[in-house]
């Protein structure tokens, strides 16, 4: 009988939010299944649009009676709806591949400077209190504490667009509110992004290059350290 390899692989959950396979963040997706599958992790996908996720909170997240029907409190009925193991089907399935993961990775194009409205409430209905976090039981108590999460994503525009000097501003002041008030807040210890400017725009060459910058990144993933996600 074959012993087990000392060192087990680890566990990646990806999220990813594009309409198009042949899309450029559908190749990133796929290189990054093919590379970490190929380094013995295990990968699980989200694919939200093939699942047809819907991004919707509503009351039809919790199954049974509620607290306080008369006053409907999304945040309070969820957390309880969590502790008494009452909430509906699809959360249930998405927070068990996040139990899981030792990575998480999001996947998407940039929509007016955050996720696309699908990968949102897929965040707002999972990331329930008691869950992702807690009071007290935040940032570096949070309840997703020992799991990484790192941001790749694809813009509109250059490099240059997203620069201090550019016209859209630092991407750092932008991805604060993900990386920090989201990730970090829930205790994820947050990696540097992985952005891939303006695909749409660049030639076929600079696109193979963004890809196989992903992939000889994501060949050392498991030796990066976390990053500090204050803005400048």
């Amino acid at each position: 009988m074959s012993e087990k390899p000392p060192n087990p692989g680890k566990n990646v959950l990806i999220v990813y939010a594009h309409q198009e396979p042949k899309s450029m963040n559908g190749s990133l997706k796929n290189a990054a299944v093919d590379v970490l599958s190929k380094m013995g992790c295990r990968v699980t996908i989200s694919d939200l649009y093939a699942m047809n996720f819907n991004a919707a909170a509503t009351r039809n997240d919790i199954k049974g009676d509620l607290c306080n029907p008369q006053h409907f409190c999304y945040g309070v009925e969820t957390m309880e709806a969590f502790k008494k193991g009452c909430l509906c089907e699809d959360i249930l399935k998405e927070q068990n591949k996040i139990h899981d993961a030792d990575l998480v990775i999001f996947q998407f194009p940039l929509y007016w400077f955050s996720f696309p409205a699908i990968m949102k409430g897929w965040i707002d209905r999972c990331f329930v209190q008691g869950f992702a976090f807690d009071t007290p039981g935040c940032y570096e108590t949070g309840l997703l504490k020992g799991k990484r999460a790192l941001l790749s994503f694809t813009t509109g525009g250059t490099e240059h667009m997203f620069s201090k000097e550019g016209i859209r501003g630092d991407i750092r002041y932008l991805l604060w509110p993900i990386q920090h008030g989201i990730m970090q807040f829930c205790g994820f210890e947050v990696l540097a992004p992985q952005i891939s400017y303006a695909p749409e725009h660049v030639s076929e060459e600079r696109r193979k290059e963004m890809l196989n910058n992903w992939t000889q990144r994501l060949e050392n993933i498991w030796h990066e350290n976390p990053i500090d996600c204050t803005p400048p």
